[in-house]
């Protein structure tokens, strides 16, 4: 897998409507994760960097339907949409002639990870052949690369939950000593109903 045409960003969503709830073991993870049809969530994104007097702020929503159906929209600074329906993967940019499809050596990485987050999808983080997962006290999880090539791009993902199942307080990833990048999740509504068109139509 070549590890540097994946986009950091695009999965901590991903990431976050995965850890379902505030568990003591990954066994009652895994058991709660089965609760969990559909979610939808507005996110705000940090991007810190050393040489930024303040963070780069976005903005966006997005929608999951179990078992393999995601929306992942950006509404600033740039709008860009990625869908995933029944495992199918597309990605959507925002020109000045409206949005337009990209597709690239990206997107094929991105099922490769795709395929391994329908793990986490059931609480399996312990099982991920990608990261080392380690449940905390206070309701977070650390995972880390097993790759080398995957930890020049990431450090760690620290992921910490909240106590009403199916939701988190943040992700934070970090990609070295001075860059990381927290993503808070505000309005998430769980298990209700999403049309498929969500998944299927930009914009």
């Amino acid at each position: 897998m070549h590890f540097r045409h994946i986009n950091k960003y695009w999965f901590l969503p991903l990431l976050a409507l995965l850890c379902i709830g505030w568990a003591g073991s990954w066994e009652e993870l895994k058991s709660t994760a089965g609760t969990v049809n559909s979610v939808r969530a507005e996110f705000i994104q940090e991007k810190h960097l050393a040489i930024l007097a303040k963070p780069l702020i976005s903005e966006g929503v997005f929608y999951y339907q179990a078992p393999r159906s995601l929306r992942w929209q950006y509404s600033r600074p740039v709008e860009s949409v990625l869908l995933m329906h029944d495992g199918n993967i597309k990605r959507y940019v925002k020109r000045s002639t409206g949005f337009e499809e990209e597709n690239n050596a990206g997107l094929e990485a991105m099922q490769v990870v795709l395929d391994q987050i329908t793990q986490w999808m059931m609480g399996r983080f312990d099982e991920s052949p990608m990261f080392n997962a380690h449940l905390e006290e206070a309701g977070r999880i650390t995972m880390t690369p097993k790759d080398e090539a995957f930890k020049a791009i990431i450090q760690r993902i620290e992921i910490n939950l909240a106590k009403r199942p199916g939701v988190i307080e943040d992700v934070v990833i970090y990609e070295g000593q001075d860059a990381y990048t927290r993503m808070r999740f505000i309005n998430t509504t769980l298990n209700g109903k999403i049309d498929d068109a969500v998944f299927r139509k930009v914009p």
